[in-house]
């Protein structure tokens, strides 16, 4: 089962980057263009969860409404993917200036056992002073991951009492209705996501 959920991750990964490499290669194209080159936007992603923010605070999807969100599912422990792609995500944000006000980054972890908000409300602010760290208990992870067609699992270290997590590293970008508009791709340069975004935050609603 995993490695059926682990091929299906790399087909998608494989087909955008694809696009992304077509964007890049021609750099002339409007952010529109680019939006519609990167996002894909008909896949049921996405939907209602309820998880506590790193303040104890209870939070659900609906608490978002009027503003893009940036979903990532990740946990505080990964040494290098999650937190290039926290870094770009903070800095996609500044780049937007005023408009970034619109836009609400969320992380949501994939290890509830060490993540607790206490936790996670000294990891999130390295990132950037808006990003919401999202925790909960096993169930409302797990329910949220699977809303997202996330994939994660513990593994364990060899030779040590400790564990790592492995998941699928997209980060999702959702409309101001909550509803999925497409996803970046790991290691996503975050001028090219600030494109993206920006492009959206001036479509019509």
């Amino acid at each position: 089962m995993r490695n059926g959920r682990v091929l299906v991750g790399s087909v998608l990964a494989a087909g955008l980057l694809g696009a992304v490499l077509v964007v890049h290669a021609q750099s002339e194209r409007s952010a529109g263009e680019l939006m519609d080159a990167v996002m894909w936007g008909k896949e049921p992603i996405g939907g209602p969860f309820t998880l506590i923010d790193h303040t104890g605070k209870l939070r659900t999807d609906a608490d978002f409404r009027g503003k893009l969100m940036l979903v990532y599912f990740g946990f505080s422990s990964c040494p290098d993917v999650c937190p290039t792609d926290l870094m770009a995500i903070g800095e996609a944000v500044d780049k937007l200036g005023p408009g970034g006000d619109a836009v609400q980054p969320l992380f949501v972890t994939v290890d509830p056992d060490r993540d607790k908000p206490a936790h996670l409300a000294d990891y999130v602010p390295f990132f950037h002073s808006r990003l919401l760290g999202l925790t909960g208990d096993a169930a409302q992870i797990r329910d949220a991951a699977r809303l997202y067609r996330v994939f994660y699992a513990r593994v364990a270290i060899e030779g040590a009492a400790e564990y790592t997590i492995d998941h699928s590293g997209f980060i999702y970008l959702m409309d101001r209705d909550g509803k999925y508009l497409g996803f970046f791709p790991p290691g996503t340069p975050s001028d090219r996501m600030a494109a993206v975004i920006k492009a959206h935050l001036s479509a019509k609603r």
